[in-house]
């Protein structure tokens, strides 16, 4: 079992799409922010500046995540990113996929010399949200919340790099 996680390429966006929207319809229904980047990954997600990181479980698609800058940030001085678009193919989770993706990720975040990652997800997500504070991400609350385009969402995080 080989699992390499590399960079998005054009032929990837169909994965993408379906990666993202088995979950997002399943759990909660897709929304305009949803649709933009994963119709158009290349205009909504790369060509601002973000990057897609795709992972391979033998040669097969089976997870992804994205870096994107952020649709709210705080004037503090900071580099900020946001993570998007974690998903894993069910029949692969528990192998490893989305902590090496955003391994992958939280790495190219220092690289381009970022200070924080944020991130949204909701609470009903559990091994989600579990993984994100394994990484070192931390809960937003109160007057550290950011003003948000999901509906969906219900908790906010911050990994300072």
């Amino acid at each position: 079992m080989t699992l390499i996680v590399r960079r998005y390429h054009d032929d990837d966006a169909e994965d993408f799409a379906q990666l993202n929207l088995r979950w997002i319809e399943e759990m909660f229904g897709v929304e305009e922010s949803d649709r933009q980047q994963l119709l158009d990954p290349q205009g909504s997600i790369l060509d601002p500046g973000g990057v897609i990181a795709i992972a391979e479980l033998d040669g097969e698609v089976v997870g992804c995540g994205a870096l994107v800058p952020p649709h709210h940030s705080p004037d503090d001085g900071q580099e900020w990113l946001e993570l998007v678009k974690m998903a894993t193919d069910p029949d692969a989770q528990g192998k490893g996929v989305a902590s090496q993706v955003m391994t992958f990720l939280i790495d190219e975040a220092r690289a381009r010399g970022c200070d924080a990652l944020w991130l949204e997800t909701n609470d009903r997500l559990g091994a989600a949200t579990r993984l994100y504070e394994r990484k070192g991400f931390q809960r937003l609350e109160g007057d550290e919340l950011w003003p948000t385009p999901y509906q969906r969402c219900n908790l906010q995080m911050v990994l300072e790099l």
